[in-house]
């Protein structure tokens, strides 16, 4: 194929590949109810520092003993960077407390998720967690979003 017919083609093509790839990032209503805040305080048992979203596995005890696990997306592994948040600071054991949302399937089954916007360290420390520009509601947690009067 010479350069003037293959030209069209990719052109063509990236038309095609570009609106699948905008669709390929959720937004957070797609998946999260912004009218079911959740307060988690637990220990860390995992991180997965993966794309599109970091996930961070709790195990937050329950008024009767038991504990239950959440999974809790965060941003992308960039952005809790970005945001101070690591491999040390997220360390397996470590006591945080997550406010976010919870997702639109309350089943729990294997684990109960939710969007995380903010987490609090033991020594007080906080930080946003979440990302921006998703859908999620305007609560504060981000300190780049305008404020609302």
């Amino acid at each position: 194929m010479d350069r003037k017919t293959m030209v069209p083609w990719l052109a063509a093509l990236l038309v095609l590949l570009v609106p699948l790839a905008a669709n390929s990032h959720h937004a957070f209503a797609a998946e999260f109810d912004s009218n079911s805040p959740v307060l988690l305080e637990g220990k860390v048992t995992r991180v997965e520092w993966i794309n599109p979203h970091a996930w961070v596995h709790l195990e937050v005890p329950q008024e009767d003993g038991s504990t239950l696990t959440w999974m809790v997306e965060g941003g992308t592994p960039n952005t809790l960077l970005r945001a101070g948040i690591d491999k040390n600071t997220l360390a397996i054991g470590s006591d945080i407390v997550v406010r976010g949302y919870q997702s639109k399937d309350k089943a729990c089954k294997p684990a109960c998720k939710a969007n995380g916007r903010d987490l609090t360290f033991k020594d007080g420390r906080k930080l946003f967690m979440g990302s921006s520009g998703t859908g999620a509601p305007r609560d504060g947690s981000d300190p780049r979003e305008p404020v609302r009067r």
